[in-house]
């Protein structure tokens, strides 16, 4: 992966696990996702290092890897992740038919934002001068809002295929529902920072 890719991986991923960490406070904080947490947690630190390992493969093939390769891989990644989830008291079968769909539209739009930035990124230049030179500031916002959108819709699909104790099984909806408008605010809420950090007067470029 050349330098840049790395870079632009690597603020991938601090926006993908700023966005764990708001959406696991959140959830501390709810009834009944309260009593679900140690069912959900595992799962959300796991989801969230198997997005950033497929993102970066994403971003290192931007623009040269067709689409059902990328989904390949993505589906070899889940199997690590499946391995990985086998040893905690929790079980998942990941629902490829709707989550597929979900997948193929973010890694389109990863993609084309990668390939875009990775274009534009002259020699010299920093990444924070690219991304303002690449979208305005409401563009870069609803870019990261789609984005974390998406992985929460596929987050969710996953949530939705855990096996969860009896006694919780009635309020599965509930739960699932509740899981999305939080995952919901908190991309909003982070794609909104983000925006703005990356705009904010004053800031070296």
């Amino acid at each position: 992966m050349s330098a840049r890719a790395r870079a632009l991986a690597g603020l991938n991923r601090a926006l993908l696990q700023a966005f764990s960490r708001r959406t696991t406070d959140a959830l501390r904080a709810a009834l009944p996702l309260r009593l679900a947490l140690p069912h959900l947690e595992p799962l959300l630190a796991r989801n969230v290092a198997k997005e950033v390992r497929k993102d970066a493969l994403v971003i290192e093939r931007a623009g040269r890897a067709p689409l059902p390769e990328l989904l390949a891989e993505a589906r070899r990644i889940d199997g690590e992740f499946l391995a990985g989830v086998g040893r905690l008291p929790i079980r998942i079968v990941v629902p490829y038919a709707e989550i597929e769909p979900l997948r193929a539209r973010r890694i389109v739009l990863l993609g084309e934002a990668a390939s875009r930035v990775l274009a534009a990124w002259l020699p010299g230049r920093r990444l924070r001068a690219v991304l303002r030179a690449c979208f305005t500031r409401a563009e870069l916002e609803q870019l990261l809002r789609e984005d974390l959108r998406l992985y929460a819709m596929e987050t969710l699909a996953l949530s939705r295929a855990l096996r969860l104790p009896a006694i919780l099984r009635p309020a599965r909806e509930a739960i699932a529902e509740r899981l999305v408008a939080i995952m919901q605010a908190s991309a909003s809420e982070l794609a909104r920072d983000a925006a703005e950090r990356v705009f904010r007067a004053g800031q070296r470029p």
